[in-house]
């Protein structure tokens, strides 16, 4: 099966800066989009950002201008720079994957376990 592996969560202040990543590894063919969400203490999940395997990528309004979404497609790994962080950024993020194990194979979405990112003076 596919694992998804999130790193680089952490506690920082108002301003600062962190990069997450997520590493898939597993018996994958091909992975199309790559996304994060975060998920706030009692809010529904949300997309932060999502980048397609050619590199095109989409953010929540949010978030433009202060995050980055990246990929390395050999490395089958998806990052998330983001800076001037704000108190509103609190939550626990996660990674997302459209993978395909085989060829013939539909497309099946993959989730992370989470990282906390938590924003506080």
């Amino acid at each position: 099966q596919v694992q998804l592996v999130e790193s680089g969560g952490g506690l920082v202040q108002p301003g600062e800066s962190l990069r997450l990543s997520c590493a898939a590894s597993g018996s994958i063919f091909r992975i199309n989009d790559m996304g994060w969400y975060r998920q706030a203490p009692g809010k529904q999940r949300e997309l932060v950002a999502l980048i397609a395997r050619g590199g095109s990528t989409n953010y929540a309004d949010s978030v433009k201008g202060r995050f980055t979404i990246s990929r390395d497609n050999a490395k089958n790994t998806v990052y998330l720079q983001m800076n001037s962080l704000k108190f509103a950024d609190t939550a626990v993020y996660y990674c997302n994957a459209q993978v395909k194990l085989r060829l013939w194979e539909e497309w099946n979405d993959y989730w992370g376990q989470g990282t906390q990112v938590t924003v506080s003076s």
